[in-house]
This record gives structure tokens, sequence and C-alpha cells, in this order.
């Protein structure tokens, strides 16, 4: 299934969590801080301006972004993976290199 977001929303599968503290410290499950770091797996055509034009967008499929702490605050499942949906305003950037 694949899915296509509308206007300025971006999917973004979000990165495989640390098992491990810098320390070298094992986390439990319920003790790991969710990555804020994800691939862009789709995006929408663009942001609707207020004078009808559609800005596009600055990230495409296959960019690495960071993003905030919050941002995840719609999920969903798809083929036994969880996706985020967020807004192009909830990037902070681009990883890049």
């Amino acid at each position: 299934m694949k899915i296509r977001p509308l206007h300025d929303r971006v999917v973004v599968r979000r990165k495989e969590e640390e098992e491990k503290t810098a320390g070298g410290i094992v986390l439990p499950g319920a003790a790991k801080e969710k990555p804020n770091q994800g691939e862009v797996v789709a995006v929408g055509e663009g942001k609707l301006l207020d004078n009808g034009d559609v800005r596009a967008l600055s990230v495409k499929v296959g960019d690495t972004v960071v993003f905030g702490r919050y941002a995840d605050s719609n999920t969903l499942k798809m083929d036994g993976e969880e996706l985020i949906i967020m807004s192009e305003s909830d990037i902070y950037g681009v990883l890049e290199g």
C-alpha cells in the first residue's frame, strides 16, 4: 500500500532506536528515547499560498531529516511499519553528507 500526503505534509520513517547509551548502558524498551531523525518516504505537492499558487516543498523522498520531539503525534501503521505524517514546518533540517 502507498500513501500520498496532501499539500505540505511529509511522511517520515523514523530511524531505528539506539539500544545502548554512549557509555554502553543497555536501555530497556520503555526507557529508550525515540530518535528525532528519519527518512522521508513521501511528500505532498506543496504548500498552498493565499494567492492560490503552490510552493514546492524543500524536502524530497530519500532525504534524512531532523524533526521536533513532539512531531510524531500523527502516526500510522502501514505494512507493519510505523510512519509519521507531519507538516513540512515540523522539520528542522535535512542531514547532508
